[in-house]
């Protein structure tokens, strides 16, 4: 199947000569975490479709079912206006040069203005060839160790989308799960303050007399810092009934 009428709003994720079929599968499912469904196959070693490249695919089949197959590198990108070539290692040609993160975020400008976008990923053994890479607007390099700078096919892709989808979905970088409950009001928190300083005077906590002041403060404090829920709140409440229940005393 050939895609070259665009529909699509993200990037072409451009596979170059890739060599197995679960590698193509798996940047499928990669590109399809992420929301991405455009991939063009130039030249499988392995022939296409391929059997093995559905299985691996796992639930990301419409990416592969909607896949286009070219026969060179120049056919893929034709309708292309700007295009990122992946690479892992200089290669001598003068270009720029961008992390993932703001290759997807000038990716998203360039489409939002109408461009169309493609990104090459080389083959799995040696990568993009210069002359792949000597087709390309910019280049995408990763930080990774540059004792082991060598990424899989699908891992290479997955950097790709991941950022790609970061740029346009707006994420909180942290959020609290309610289970179930809500943060506890200053006034819970007051009245569970007065409840454990009322245990802790019976039992003859504060002592000696010239430090409970501090004493008391110290504890106002950490009920302070703790983010406690409603639920927490009852359930040290409920503590402290029960070890007075225990101790035989009326609560």
């Amino acid at each position: 199947m050939d895609d070259q009428d665009w529909d699509g709003p993200g990037p072409a994720m451009v596979l170059v000569r890739p060599q197995m079929g679960e590698n193509i599968g798996a940047a499928a499912r990669a590109m399809w975490n992420f929301g991405l469904d455009r991939m063009r196959i130039v030249d499988p070693r392995d022939g296409w479709p391929n059997s093995r490249a559905v299985a691996m695919a796992s639930g990301a089949g419409r990416v592969l079912d909607q896949a286009g197959l070219f026969a060179t590198v120049p056919e893929a990108l034709a309708d292309c206006t700007y295009v990122f070539a992946t690479t892992a290692r200089g290669r001598g040609l003068t270009k720029p040069v961008m992390t993932p993160e703001r290759a997807m975020e000038h990716a998203r400008e360039l489409i939002g203005q109408g461009q169309k976008v493609g990104v090459l990923f080389g083959p799995e053994r040696a990568g993009l060839e210069n002359e792949d890479v000597a087709r390309a607007n910019a280049i995408i390099s990763v930080p990774v160790n540059p004792a082991f700078p060598s990424l899989n096919l699908a891992q290479c892709v997955l950097l790709v989308g991941y950022e790609w989808r970061r740029q346009s979905v707006v994420t909180p970088p942290e959020v609290m799960e309610m289970a179930k409950t809500e943060f506890a009001e200053a006034i819970e928190i007051e009245k569970l303050g007065d409840h454990f300083e009322q245990r802790l005077e019976e039992v003859g906590f504060f002592f000696p007399d010239h430090k409970a002041p501090g004493m008391k403060i110290n504890l106002r404090n950490m009920w302070s810092r703790m983010a406690l829920t409603r639920a927490d709140v009852q359930t040290l409440h409920g503590i402290l009934r029960q070890l007075v229940r225990r101790n035989g005393r009326d609560t």
